[in-house]
């Protein structure tokens, strides 16, 4: 997936925002909460990163698929061996997920002002 895809994909989610941080990093967050980290950093350390389950963990890494992600690891995130590591339809379903994971631990009031609920 390329960065312009993987930004459009991300920002297509439900109250997704974009920061531009650490050395040039694409942040994108919901409700403050960050999801998915793509170019700058990422790019420079390997591919994008992004929150998982603990089996989409697991099974990425295991399939070398993926690593821990760089000081998010403890928080079940992964980085992508590569951009490419996995097919475009699959890799929307993961940023899908991690945007879902992320969501669901905002309180309710934050997630009913931002239309989530």
């Amino acid at each position: 997936m390329t960065p312009k895809t993987f930004e459009t994909r991300c920002l297509r989610l439900p109250a997704v925002t974009k920061v531009v941080q650490w050395e040039g990093t694409y942040v994108f967050k919901v409700g403050g909460k960050m999801f998915a980290l793509g170019g700058g950093f990422a790019a420079r350390s390997g591919g994008y990163m992004f929150k998982v389950s603990s089996m989409a963990y697991a099974l990425l890494i295991e399939h070398g698929l993926a690593r821990p992600a760089p000081y998010l690891a403890r928080a079940k995130w992964v980085q992508l061996v590569g951009n490419n590591a996995l097919p475009d339809a699959e890799l929307t379903a993961y940023l899908a997920q991690a945007h879902a994971l992320i969501a669901a631990k905002l309180t309710r009031k934050s997630r009913k002002v931002l239309g989530l609920d």
